[in-house]
Formats: C-alpha cells, sequence, structure tokens
C-alpha cells in the first residue's frame, strides 16, 4: 500500500469506524466481540485496500466483509468450545436490582435479536438500525431483494412473538413478586 492509499485507508476508517463499530455490535450482540470483529476486518481490509474495484464505495466492502467474518465465527463457536451467557456463573443475580423500563426493553431487544438467525439478524440491523435499502442490503449480503424482503418478515415476525413472550413473563413475574408497576 502506498502513502496515498494509506491516507485513504486512514480517512475511511476515521470517518466510518463508529457507524461499522455499531454494526458489528448488533451482529454479535457483544461490544467487545464486535470490536474484535470490526478490527479483524479493517485489517484484512487494509490488506485488500489497493485491490477494491469500487474506490468510492468501500463501506459496503466493509459491511459485507463483517457478515461473512460474524457467519464464520458463529460456524466457529457452534462447535461448542465457548457458551455465552447473560451472567457470569461465579457471581449471584441481583435480586433487588430497580431497572427502568428502557433498560428492559433494550435488553429484551438484544435478546431477541440475538436469537434470529445470522442472516436474519444481518437484514434487521442493516434495515432498522443502519437505514439501508433493501438494494444496498442485498449488495453487502449477496443475495436477492426478494429473499432480503422475505427474511425481513420472517425476522420481523420471530421478533414480535419473543418480545410479546418477554413483554408476558416479565408482567407476571412483577406482579407475582409483589413489585407490580403503579399506573
Amino acid at each position: 500500500m502506498n502513502a496515498d492509499e494509506e491516507r485513504q485507508f486512514r480517512e475511511f476508517v476515521a470517518a466510518r469506524s463508529r457507524s461499522l463499530l455499531h454494526t458489528a455490535y448488533l451482529l454479535t450482540g457483544d461490544w467487545e466481540q464486535g470490536r474484535d470483529l470490526l478490527q479483524s476486518v479493517l485489517a484484512s481490509t487494509a490488506r485488500r485496500w489497493s485491490q477494491l474495484r469500487d474506490r468510492q464505495q468501500p463501506e459496503v466492502y466493509v459491511r459485507r466483509a463483517l457478515y461473512h467474518a460474524q457467519v464464520d465465527r458463529f460456524r466457529l463457536l457452534s462447535w461448542g468450545r465457548e457458551t455465552v451467557t447473560d451472567t457470569p456463573p461465579d457471581q449471584p443475580a441481583a435480586h433487588d436490582t430497580d431497572w427502568t423500563d428502557t433498560v428492559v426493553q433494550r435488553q429484551d431487544i438484544m435478546a431477541a435479536l440475538r436469537r434470529l438467525p445470522k442472516r436474519q439478524r444481518a437484514v434487521i440491523v442493516l434495515r432498522y438500525f443502519e437505514d439501508q435499502p433493501d438494494a444496498e442490503i442485498a449488495a453487502i449480503l449477496g443475495v436477492a431483494q426478494g429473499t432480503v424482503r422475505s427474511q425481513t418478515r420472517k425476522a420481523l415476525l420471530s421478533l414480535r412473538t419473543t418480545l410479546a413472550e418477554a413483554g408476558s413473563s416479565t408482567a407476571a413475574s412483577s406482579t407475582a413478586s409483589g413489585r407490580g408497576v403503579i399506573a
């Protein structure tokens, strides 16, 4: 990579890394894993920077690489090497914590996103968190626009069901514990 290409790459990273990190977080469900994912994708992008065909649109390349790297990581982790949990097993759960509705909703949404298959999660992240149009999502994921729409429909149905179940179980547990919502 010559000095001009290195300058262009550094400018790209400085301008887009925050947005790309947000996408990586949403794909992985964890900030540290998102940072690791983005770092590895940017490192491989730097090696290929001079070979990129469309220098005006490197973000599409990086987003596609993020998605594919996450799928590859998921495949490696699915062999049972690690188990991700909400709380470490050696720490007791906090019983008297007073969570606000916003925090509970965010946790429910992130948990529901984590349960989606990788492609459906990517479609939801790109469409609703990144405001990408169907054509752009299709280009990033390497699928047809119809696939994007069908995956969106399936993902939204799954999210609605999961969030409805989470809402009913939260209401039931708060009423059962005597900590009902005061209107």
